[in-house]
């Protein structure tokens, strides 16, 4: 498979290339993800817009620990915008692009380790 959202080199730096580990890691991420995107989406529709740009910062850590720069980018730009309340209307299109981009990353993430898992 080619990988377009998650960087395997970085991941199996990162951990030493233990396959424990990354599934583990793997399922605190798709977890934290399950989570974080209806907290975004209760926050803007709340108008919380310093807890979204605090919670964008949260999950900008674990895209960067996967590797997906694209993603963690765009989450430092959010997090910064919400915790400053500017470019509000941007916010609906970063929480749809937060989540497609995870879903994705996810598949792959999955299909990365099912790899690993043939090598042994």
């Amino acid at each position: 498979m080619e990988y377009k959202k998650i960087n395997t080199e970085y991941i199996l730096s990162a951990t030493g290339g233990d396959i424990s580990l990354i599934t583990d890691i793997v399922d605190l991420f798709i977890k934290q993800v399950d989570e974080t995107y209806p907290e975004m989406k209760n926050l803007l529709e709340a108008k919380d817009y310093l807890n979204l740009g605090l919670l964008a910062h949260k999950v900008k850590s674990s895209a960067a620990i996967f590797g997906m720069d694209e993603l963690a980018i765009m989450l430092k730009t959010f997090e910064l915008q919400a915790k400053n309340s500017e470019n509000v209307q941007a916010y609906p299109d970063y929480i749809s692009t937060y989540k497609n981009y995870c879903q994705d990353a996810i598949v792959e993430l999955n299909s990365f380790i099912n790899e690993l898992n043939s090598q042994q």
